[in-house]
């Protein structure tokens, strides 16, 4: 079975209540570009182009199928559900959350749900969360890199991940729009470069602040292979080992704590899926396609796979195996 972790839909009601301008007030609304495509814009600036199956499942169904994708978890997309307060969050990821279980229960065999919760609130986002695992039937939890501006690891946060680790889902991060991001204003450097600064950035802090000591049965899923995560091992080791404040909340090196992690391969690209390969190896791999994103690739996802010099069992454990096993799928 080859499935895709990493795959956005919004529920076409959750579209309408935007064009009704009904989030308008934080910024949030429905416009169209020169090419006179529907984009979604967040104070200013575009942070989704939206596609057909975004909110098409047919077309979706006909996509996976020509790609080889048997199953896809399909998660809410940027901005998520925390740039609004906590009351409006709620709502807005109570309509992506049951608009999502909904064609999960159309296609039971081809779609699993990751929640959104409103983080703001945590004890509001403990409340959702339980109701989108036991009531909805839905496999995950999405959270963004960083909540509103807010650092993933803040201490507010931690009873929520106290209750992720009991309910044992997996923790899919994925980014959100970078805090003071003027500098990527232009050539659409955001999502270019910023989204994987901010990815880098929360997996960092995740690991120093001490979070996966104090819950170590935690499943991270970490969104577009790291951002440059693998790339960096090496300096992330430097600095532990020559800075004492990198050891003030950890008691071992932080590659121990990155090897625990789970990184999607949101790259397409063979010498980065290499390297991220060097250093956690296949049974921390799980295949992601962006789908359909504009700079997502469906197709690639599986092919680049596919085309790296491992062997076929390791193939096979990336394109789906491993993710039978984070989503419970084997339980089914």
């Amino acid at each position: 079975m080859i499935i895709d972790i990493h795959n956005h839909f919004y529920p076409k009601n959750l579209f309408e209540e935007i064009e009704k301008r009904k989030f308008s007030k934080k910024n949030l609304s429905i416009e169209k570009d020169s090419l006179n495509r529907k984009i979604m814009v967040q104070k200013g600036t575009r942070v989704v182009t939206i596609t057909e199956p975004m909110i098409n499942i047919d077309i979706r169904l006909k996509d996976m199928e020509e790609a080889g994708i048997d199953m896809q978890a399909l998660s809410l997309s940027i901005p998520g559900v925390d740039f609004l307060d906590p009351q409006e969050g709620l709502e807005y990821a109570q309509i992506s959350n049951e608009g999502i279980a909904h064609v999960c229960r159309q296609h039971p065999n081809h779609f699993v749900g990751i929640a959104s919760v409103p983080l703001k609130d945590t004890e509001m986002a403990i409340r959702e969360i339980r109701r989108a695992i036991k009531e909805l039937g839905m496999k995950g939890v999405c959270i963004g890199s960083n909540i509103d501006g807010i650092f993933i690891d803040g201490r507010r946060f931690w009873p929520f991940f106290s209750e992720i680790e009991k309910l044992g889902i997996p923790i899919f991060v994925h980014p959100m729009n970078p805090p003071g991001n003027e500098a990527m204003n232009d050539y659409r450097l955001a999502p270019m470069i910023g989204y994987e600064m901010d990815i880098c950035l929360a997996v960092a802090r995740i690991v120093f602040s001490g979070l996966m000591e104090q819950y170590p049965k935690l499943k991270f899923i970490i969104s577009h292979l790291g951002g440059a995560i693998p790339y960096l091992i090496g300096r992330i080791e430097n600095c532990y080992n020559a800075y004492p404040e990198c050891r003030e909340k950890i008691t071992k090196s932080p590659l121990t704590y990155l090897q625990e992690m789970y990184f999607d391969t949101v790259s397409f690209y063979g010498p980065a899926l290499m390297c991220a390969y060097a250093f956690t190896k296949a049974d921390k791999l799980v295949m992601g396609s962006d789908y359909p994103h504009v700079i997502g690739d469906i197709r690639r996802a599986v092919t680049s796979i596919n085309d790296l010099s491992i062997p076929e069992i390791e193939k096979k454990m990336i394109l789906g195996e491993n993710l039978k096993e984070l989503l419970s799928l084997n339980q089914n």
